[in-house]
């Protein structure tokens, strides 16, 4: 496959360097760190956009950068087997990301009302006007960050079971910051994209205004590669 394309950024040409059947889609750039600015990601977004829409596509992390034509192809021919590989699992497949947060504040406001252990100390320390030491709020916010950390597991496994039969695999990433209870990626077959989003909507409806939900996608499959690349230093002058 041979092609070109305006699509880069800064108006650069985006073409395919190839290797028996596989291509890499690249562009012509000065050697250096590219920042991730904003126009910048997106232009590498932009791209990955376009291609996928009609090829399988294993995502480079951005900013990679080769110094010729001739080591972008060494790079596919060292690696030709597992690219192959890598691209028949995924032959058909998209990654959506999927972030679940919550009001902190007011779940533990209604652990403090609802919880019976909770409650009942919380209602000890007011009675007897202990909410000042030190002790006392010591043991109210261990009791407070164990029963958060198990409704969060409850409810992640919630998600996880309703869409759990409409994805291939899942990926769970660190939650960012103390709202966020859910980071993950799913692998859906590109064909069950409208039943993965169904069954994304009926489980953000179970949860009501308790759970906020943001889905991303369709991406490459960012989440479920992990390909090392190899380029002989000798090749790399």
């Amino acid at each position: 496959m041979t092609a070109k394309s305006n699509l880069g950024g800064a108006g650069r040409e985006v073409y395919t360097v190839d290797y028996r059947d596989l291509a890499a889609v690249v562009s012509r750039t000065p050697v250096f760190i590219f920042d991730p600015t904003r126009d910048n990601a997106l232009a590498h977004e932009h791209v990955i956009e376009t291609v996928m829409k009609n090829h399988t596509l294993l995502p480079m992390s951005f900013g990679t950068v080769f110094r010729t034509d001739e080591d972008v192809r060494e790079v596919l021919r060292s690696i030709y087997s597992s690219l192959r590989g890598v691209l028949k699992q995924m032959m058909g497949k998209l990654e959506f990301g999927l972030k679940a947060t919550w009001d902190r504040d007011r779940i533990i406001e209604e652990l403090k009302r609802e919880h019976e252990e909770i409650h009942r100390f919380h209602q000890e320390l007011t009675r007897k006007h202990l909410q000042s030491t030190y002790f006392a709020r010591m043991q109210l916010g261990r009791m407070i960050d164990k029963a958060l950390a198990e409704l969060a597991a409850k409810y992640v496994r919630t998600i996880y079971e309703g869409l759990r039969p409409v994805s291939v695999a899942s990926r769970d990433s660190k939650p960012i910051g103390d709202k966020m209870i859910l980071n993950a990626a799913f692998l859906i077959e590109r064909d069950r994209e409208a039943q993965f989003e169904a069954a994304v909507n009926r489980v953000a409806h179970g949860f009501g205004d308790r759970l906020s939900f943001k889905y991303t996608g369709p991406w490459p499959p960012y989440n479920f590669v992990n390909i090392r690349l190899k380029l002989e230093k000798g090749k790399a002058g």
